[in-house]
């Protein structure tokens, strides 16, 4: 196997950065759970509030297991929300909860990226799964359709990860400013909700490099190997 230089230079630094950003999000979220809310709304209630204040009301509300696993399902339509989020008085968990209430609104209102995001997702996971592994074995068998065809399949799974940027950025926006409207979380707090959210995006955004540097490494070891898609 050729020394793969492209890995060292275009992906091993977004990894990096990706464990940065996860050690930060961490941090960030471990610190504004040990602040409480001056009106002591958990993370549920939050989540139930907002929903109630914008006209969703099929969504069901569950508590979830682990930490920092908090979604919202459009199949099911169902925000699961961590251990340390569902009933905590925290500013973390209150900002987690309107997140991902976010995403139940956005799905509520047929928000556009959500939807392709969601439509997305059954070929981008094969995609992510099957094809670096496709494209890799078609380079080292010196097969080009094989190669191909998992750099397309790849392809979809990166469309993914950037779609969902403008769709976690939206989620944050929305509950930032129904946060406020609501008048749940004060000025102070609502800082803090921020650089939580702030920190989480981060994670989307170092996904979204690395699956982008990804792509690229394999498209040029396909034609320094003189395969012409």
């Amino acid at each position: 196997m050729w020394p793969d230089y492209y890995y060292i230079i275009l992906v091993l630094p977004t990894l990096i950065l990706s464990l940065l950003a996860q050690v930060s999000v961490k941090s960030t979220f471990n610190k504004y759970s040990k602040i409480k809310c001056s009106n002591n709304i958990t993370g549920r209630d939050a989540a139930a509030l907002l929903l109630r204040e914008n006209g969703v009301n099929d969504v069901v509300i569950e508590a979830g297991q682990g930490s920092l696993t908090d979604h919202y399902n459009p199949g099911t339509k169902k925000i699961r929300l961590s251990e340390p989020v569902y009933g905590s008085q925290s500013i973390a968990a209150v900002g987690v909860a309107a997140h991902e209430t976010g995403h139940a609104i956005q799905h509520a209102k047929a928000y556009g990226p959500l939807g392709l995001r969601s439509g997305l997702v059954p070929v981008a996971n094969v995609g992510s799964s099957a094809g670096p592994w496709l494209a890799i074995i078609g380079l080292v068998s010196e097969l080009p359709i094989l190669l191909n065809i998992g750099i397309i399949l790849f392809s979809v799974s990166v469309l993914f990860y950037v779609i969902t940027l403008p769709v976690e950025f939206n989620a944050s926006q929305r509950a930032l400013k129904l946060l406020k409207e609501k008048n749940v979380l004060n000025a102070k707090e609502l800082t803090g909700v921020k650089k939580v959210l702030t920190a989480a995006a981060m994670t989307y955004v170092a996904s979204a490099l690395t699956a982008i540097m990804s792509l690229l490494r394999l498209v040029l070891l396909s034609r320094n190997r003189g395969y012409r898609r």
